[in-house]
């Protein structure tokens, strides 16, 4: 008898790119990311949906057309049944996830997909951590708030005898998120909320010392029965009773981003006070960089007190200024101060991170001559993959202030090296951490712990290759960046109780154990998500789909020096973005410079209300739309074709959704009109019914006139001209 036929069956997920489709067999090729050809077998057990936003209220199932939607080259998450057997293997489809309403329109490039995710998530960290919702001035108690969030959103039970403790971090952290959010969406409570924050971080988590000049973080607060206990040192296990750099960093997180928003003198105070602590006592003077630690009590980087972290430098300690508070507060001033110490850390990163030929990724720790640390702690010679991620991102960011080559260099190096040793080519997303060197037999670099994929990491590549794109207009960095976002908005977001889950498995199933089971803890609150929620805006925007976007500001009186209030969104190349439009307590608003992207603010003698719009600098085409009840108005200025075709039709769809009783088109501005645009038209008035005008108002050139006119389906308002419009 011979040996039985070695068979296995195993469910698991893969992504790639529809290749072909054969409805005689019911089947389709997928190509991955890394360009391996599948088969995809269907059957009538088969469901799909669209991807869905945080806030939809159902899933979009297209169960009942998938095969009509599997276009070639059309992107889709395929969850199925593996059967595999000696010389051969067969995949059928149990679930297939579109990110595409329809084929090259992937559903978070739209304006406001990041807008009410970053709203939605806001939301649920202010139901989870202030139950009770604020007081009767508005205010939130952050006395409340614990560390801990379950994956309900609710706090972990204060058993009696036992310390809940408050990380500085933490608080920090979701203040940052909190006011991002007011940023995006201009909603009261969210900034409410964030200002409460950066006052119970100052009134109860600051040390000042006068003496020297400088402020310092305690790592927390133990509350208890008796009272509050502050925690000086840190008590996380990586950092025990030292004071970390990166704590201190994280510190101004929230506040930072609160003084964008209001101007609040006493955080600058705060921030220039922390800087010079980091000046003081972690920079080092002869070799250059910041020390990782510091013994808490005499303040020295080298003490013997610090055991493994002894006159040691990290990543943290010297990449992550950028990213956590120096960008935006010079974002907020200008300073020149700022912006030298944002190129210092640049330049420390690509003199002394890359490490190849030797690996791929860079190296993250150092002793204090900057020779590598290999052997430290669980870090060992091993790689996170974010922080090269993170690297290219931010190099990119600096680069618009400070143009050296080297930045470029680095990060479009990183950005070309990461995906192969990296990502998941073929269920998509990005791993953890790995080996630094690849392993001699199998030439991969394994995986060290597991093969999860974390929220943040995520975030990392969505605006490492964002930027890239934006920035470089290469093709194959926007195909990364959108495989990346597909894989977040898929799989990490949480429909049924709100916010992101912090690990998904390899196959985009959620990991709900221990604490990666929580969605507040001293990893987790609120700041990737909703900075990724904020930049993927900017970027996707302002850089790539050519749409403005819309910020908000809360300036205090006389908080801005020259009351000139500073709007850029992110450090974007020079003269890539301008400010189209300005509103003061919901007015128009007029004094403003629009290159270099300032308002000068009226004197007041009480909060201002400012609301800006940012666009692109070389905008094809402008269109908006308003409605006054009866009418529907839509104005466009540039030039409309198949290229700007998908945003006109948004820009329609959205103008008929209130059911108008007349739709005019304000056209005096547009140069040029595609037949595909005038299609698109004559579709929507045949949708909406003849006893709703489409009406051409203003001086629209005249064969722009003409071509619509031919159509039969519009009027003309002769009254109106272009001067009353």
């Amino acid at each position: 008898m011979s040996a039985p036929e070695t068979r296995r069956t195993y469910s698991d997920s893969i992504a790639g790119y529809v290749t072909t489709f054969e409805p005689s067999h019911d089947r389709f090729g997928l190509r991955t990311s890394d360009g391996r050809e599948f088969t995809i077998h269907l059957d009538g057990l088969l469901n799909s949906e669209i991807v869905r936003n945080l806030g939809d209220a159902d899933a979009q199932d297209t169960s009942g057309c998938t095969r009509d939607m599997l276009a070639e080259g059309r992107y889709v998450f395929v969850y199925g049944i593996f059967y595999q057997w000696e010389g051969g293997e067969r995949i059928e489809a149990r679930k297939i996830t579109f990110p595409e309403s329809t084929r090259g329109n992937y559903v978070f490039e739209h304006p406001n997909w990041w807008v009410q995710q970053a709203g939605e998530i806001a939301d649920f960290y202010l139901r989870g951590h202030f139950p009770d919702g604020p007081d009767a001035d508005g205010r939130y108690d952050w006395r409340t708030f614990r560390t801990l969030l379950t994956l309900s959103g609710t706090h972990v039970a204060d058993f009696d005898g036992n310390d809940v403790r408050q990380e500085t971090d933490t608080i920090s952290r979701l203040v940052y998120g909190l006011a991002t959010a007011f940023m995006l969406t201009g909603e009261e409570r969210f900034l409410a909320a964030a200002e409460s924050g950066t006052e119970y971080l100052r009134e109860h988590m600051q040390v000042s010392d006068d003496q020297e000049g400088v402020v310092y973080w305690y790592h927390g607060i133990d509350i208890t029965e008796a009272g509050q206990r502050k925690v000086f040192a840190s008590e996380f296990g990586d950092d025990f009773d030292a004071i970390p750099m990166y704590e201190q960093i994280y510190a101004l997180a929230g506040p930072t981003q609160t003084f964008r928003i209001t101007g609040d003198q006493r955080i600058l105070s705060d921030i220039d006070r922390t800087v010079a602590l980091f000046h003081r006592y972690f920079r080092d003077g002869e070799k250059g960089g910041f020390f990782s630690h510091l013994d808490p009590i005499t303040m020295d980087p080298r003490a013997d007190s610090l055991g493994r972290n002894r006159a040691r430098k990290n990543w943290n300690s010297v990449g992550d200024h950028a990213p956590a508070y120096l960008i935006n507060a010079f974002l907020a001033t200008g300073r020149e101060d700022f912006a030298q110490l944002l190129e210092e850390t640049a330049d420390s990163i690509t003199e002394h991170f890359p490490d190849e030929p030797v690996s791929p990724f860079v190296q993250e720790r150092f002793h204090e001559d900057w020779s590598p640390d290999r052997t430290w702690g669980w870090q060992q010679d091993r790689a996170v993959v974010g922080h090269n991620l993170k690297i290219a991102w931010n190099l990119t960011r600096i680069r618009a202030l400070r143009d050296k080559p080297e930045y470029s260099a680095l990060a479009e190096r990183i950005a070309a090296i990461m995906p192969p040793v990296g990502s998941d080519q073929q269920r998509g997303g990005w791993y953890d951490v790995v080996e630094r060197v690849a392993d001699a037999d199998t030439g991969a670099h394994h995986l060290v712990w597991h093969d999860r994929k974390a929220w943040w990491q995520q975030e990392q590549a969505i605006l490492a290759y964002l930027i890239l794109a934006g920035v470089e207009g290469d093709p194959e960095h926007r195909r990364l960046a959108r495989e990346a976002a597909a894989f977040y908005n898929a799989f990490f977001l949480d429909y049924d109780d709100g916010g992101v889950y912090f690990n998904v498995l390899a196959n985009g199933v959620p990991y709900l154990v221990g604490t990666e089971r929580y969605k507040g803890s001293h990893s987790m609150a609120g700041y990737h998500a909703l900075e990724l929620c904020y930049l993927a805006a900017v970027y996707t925007g302002l850089l790539i789909t050519s749409t403005p976007m819309t910020l908000h500001f809360r300036p205090q009186p006389g908080a801005f020096p020259d009351h000139t209030l500073r709007v850029a969104p992110d450090l974007l190349p020079h003269g890539s973005i301008q400010l189209s439009r300005v509103w003061i307590d919901d007015d128009p608003y007029e004094d403003f410079d629009p290159k270099q992207l300032t308002v000068r603010l009226p004197v007041s003698s009480r909060p201002l209300k400012v609301r800006v719009e940012v666009e692109p600098a070389d905008m094809r085409l402008r269109v908006s739309s308003d409605f006054d009840g009866k009418t529907a108005h839509i104005h466009c200025e540039g030039v409309i074709d198949l290229d700007e075709l998908e945003k006109f039709r948004r820009c329609v769809s959205e103008a008929l959704s209130v059911q108008p009783k007349r739709v005019e088109f304000h056209l005096c501005k547009v140069t040029e009109i595609g037949r595909p645009a005038i299609n698109e038209l004559l579709f929507q008035r045949t949708k909406i019914g003849l006893d709703v005008d489409f009406v051409i108002v203003g001086c629209a050139l005249p064969d722009v006139s003409a071509a619509l006119l031919a159509t039969d389906a519009f009027l003309v308002d002769e009254d109106r001209t272009c001067a009353t419009d």
